[in-house]
């Protein structure tokens, strides 16, 4: 059976070694304009009394590995904005600003119009402008042609934040479709499918029940929730966001109440293990790209529902009473959205897929 871990990356040596990073929150002290708030997943700091903002950075991982295999370029930007915008969306922020940084080994500029094609094509998707950035050629420190990274910035009035500290048993999950693989899980992926790392097939087979290639469905862009999110935001109060990326429904377990900060003061971290409530899931319909993966790695469910999305990029929490309304605004925004789970007294993470009942 394969795993995340085994195929070379360690969730609990990761999340063991971001704790030496703990320490940045020293430097809450140097904010100007007042306290900083802690989200269950962004910090968001002051620019005026009712206005606040939020960065977020991340890149593409392992997925340029298949961009250089399938020799096509002209998507990977799409992703790596989809990264930094969706998760800029988890505080309720609206995304203002993007940058990125372009490491590559050579600047090539038939390459480079390409990887620009993706970068436009997701700042258009986003309504978002991409107001600088930076290329670096660094042939001896790269083993791939390229690497993308992007950074969001996103503005929120103060009484917009989203912090999760209203959730309460009984509320809803609603989920908004993925494309597919999106950026998350590759390293796995690319290990059980692809025979260049080991795996069963080759790049450009078409599986049973495919429409395409194989190397084309891992390489299908990273939906960009962006127009989708904001309309159910104008709306309706959502009481907590999550963008499902790496550690999949994991990451349901840092859904803890908001916490501010004065300057000088240290995070008191609270876990998942002191709140008052758990999730429910019930509701999948997995793309054939997961089913591929499991059996391809002899991978069980726990391992699938720990890493990959299974059929849903985002997801929002709403109070019950909301959940038509959410969900015609999300139909008129023509998104694949439904009730996915629900939030329960257990605190527990409970998986319900065919006949398992799966505990994270």
């Amino acid at each position: 059976m394969r795993t995340y871990a085994k195929a070379g990356v360690n969730r609990k040596l990761r999340e063991k070694a971001k704790k030496f990073l703990s320490n940045f929150e020293l430097t809450f002290r140097f904010s100007k304009y007042g306290k900083i708030i802690k989200t269950p997943f962004n910090f968001l700091y002051p620019i005026s009394k009712d206005i606040y903002q939020v960065k977020t950075s991340d890149g593409v991982g392992t997925k340029v590995l298949l961009t250089d295999l399938a020799k096509k370029h002209d998507t990977i930007g799409i992703d790596a904005i989809a990264m930094v915008v969706n998760d800029c969306l988890r505080s309720g922020a609206k995304p203002i600003a993007l940058t990125n940084i372009i490491d590559i080994k050579k600047s090539e500029p038939k390459l480079l119009k390409e990887i620009q094609k993706g970068l436009m094509a997701g700042a258009k998707e986003a309504e978002c402008p991409i107001v600088g950035g930076e290329i670096a050629d660094l042939p001896e420190l790269l083993n791939t042609t390229y690497y993308i990274n992007c950074d969001c910035l996103g503005q929120v009035e103060k009484d917009k934040i989203i912090s999760g500290e209203k959730i309460k048993p009984g509320d809803i999950i609603i989920g908004f479709g993925s494309s597919g693989i999106h950026s998350n899980g590759l390293t796995l992926a690319r290990k059980v499918l692809f025979k260049k790392w080991g795996g069963k097939y080759d790049a450009f087979v078409i599986p049973e029940g495919f429409k395409k290639p194989l190397i084309f469905e891992c390489l299908e862009p990273t939906k960009i929730y962006v127009k989708p999110f904001l309309k159910v935001a104008e709306k309706f109060e959502l009481l907590a966001a999550v963008h499902i990326t790496g550690d999949a429904y994991l990451k349901f377990k840092k859904l803890y109440p908001v916490k501010s900060f004065a300057k000088g003061e240290r995070l008191a971290r609270r876990g998942f293990n002191r709140v008052n409530f758990g999730f429910e899931f019930f509701n999948f319909k997995p793309p054939p790209i997961f089913k591929l993966i499991q059996k391809a790695g002899k991978i069980n469910l726990r391992e699938m529902f720990s890493v990959f999305n299974m059929g849903w990029g985002f997801a929002i929490i709403v109070n019950k009473v909301n959940t038509k309304g959410v969900l015609d605004i999300l139909g008129k925004e023509r998104i694949q959205a439904e009730v996915i789970g629900k939030v329960i007294k257990e605190k527990k993470i409970i998986i319900r897929y065919q006949d398992s009942k799966i505990f994270l």
